[in-house]
């Protein structure tokens, strides 16, 4: 029961998931990531062997399509399940099972991914896309611009409690990341995020 956005960073190579839900936690469960491999957003009665199988499956050649249609095919709930998968490439896939609570779809497009489910219109995935593509900074910045399209959309019908944003470099080790954090429980996690990423840039830019 959440709304994200996966998407690729062209400019700088960095991928990178957002995710915003009234799910306990949410933002260490469903955003997933890899350097120079790909980024997986596993949601709706999350199972969270969509990603690191999925991520090890682009990682061995598979396409997002192959990884992720896979994977469904051995998960006898896969029809409750909400997963993007989206390679280094930009290239992206998308399954939103048909006992995902409504409202719930998504929207591939270019390098980018917006899904959710128990929201309260299709205008929540689509706006984090549109919003996405005219934003600008950073790759974490633009992911939470997505968020705040999305809760101003409607958002989850059932409130707010967690958020997280993940990105990590074009290159580098599996346990490298660019950003890393995530709100656990609050009564306004995007606002609480948005503090917590203005922390991170600052100790950032002090390390530099």
């Amino acid at each position: 029961m959440t709304y994200s956005i996966v998407a690729l960073d062209r400019e700088s190579g960095e991928l990178g998931v957002g995710i915003q839900s009234r799910a306990f936690r949410s933002g260490a469960v469903v955003p997933w990531a890899l350097p120079g491999v790909g980024a997986v957003a596993t949601q709706a009665f999350s199972e969270k062997s969509y990603g690191p199988l999925g991520l090890e499956l682009m990682r061995a050649g598979k396409t997002p399509e192959q990884a992720l249609a896979g994977l469904a095919a051995a998960d006898p709930l896969a029809a409750n399940r909400q997963v993007s998968m989206l390679a280094a490439d930009g290239t992206a896939a998308v399954h939103t099972g048909d006992s995902c609570i409504p409202a719930a779809g998504h929207r591939i497009g270019e390098g980018v991914t917006a899904q959710a489910n128990c929201v309260e219109s299709p205008q929540v995935w689509e706006s984090m896309v549109d919003a996405f593509v005219g934003a600008e900074g950073s790759l974490q910045r633009r992911l939470l611009d997505a968020l705040d399209a999305a809760e101003a959309s409607g958002g989850d019908w059932r409130g707010r409690q967690a958020a997280g944003i993940l990105v990590v470099p074009m290159n580098g080790q599996p346990w490298d990341t660019v950003c890393d954090i995530r709100v656990d429980d609050h009564q306004d996690p995007l606002g609480e995020l948005r503090r917590l990423l203005d922390l991170h840039e600052g100790y950032t830019a002090l390390g530099e």
